[in-house]
């Protein structure tokens, strides 16, 4: 509730100030809303994902020997964007304690790379540390 408060307090504020400030403002909601409407739509459908997953992967004879679990992929970068991976490890506790995946992305000259890392908090804007012993094994894309 406090939260709510504060977050209405804020907008209040930025429409009165300035227009231009009011946008960054929003923005900013809404790459919020994103982040968390997207990570609450991976954690319910991450189950059935995860199982799927492994189904595909054992009829492929490319199952993974460990523990899995979908999570959502956060971009960080140029943009706001959201999506899930499957993450697997060797032990229960590493894979319990992955929230998600963190895409960071850069071009050196004409290469571009993604480095994709299994984090422990589901807003890396704030803070993360890599979660040791996990890994991504696989990526999930939604046909828009």
């Amino acid at each position: 509730m406090k939260k709510l408060l504060v977050v209405l307090i804020a907008v209040i504020l930025a429409f009165s100030v300035h227009l231009a400030f009011a946008i960054d403002v929003m923005d900013v909601l809404k790459d919020g809303a994103i982040i968390l409407g997207g990570g609450m739509v991976v954690k319910a459908l991450g189950p059935q994902l995860n199982d799927f997953i492994n189904t595909i992967t054992f009829n492929n004879n490319a199952k993974f020997d460990g523990y899995t679990k979908v999570v959502p992929i956060v971009s960080i970068g140029s943009g706001t964007h959201i999506g899930a991976a499957q993450v697997g490890g060797t032990t229960k506790s590493a894979v319990d304690q992955t929230m998600a995946v963190a895409q960071l992305e850069g071009d050196f000259q004409k290469v571009r790379a993604r480095a994709l890392i299994p984090i422990d908090s589901e807003n890396p804007i704030k803070q993360f540390r890599r979660v040791q012993g996990v890994g991504v094994t696989a990526i999930i894309d939604v046909k828009l």
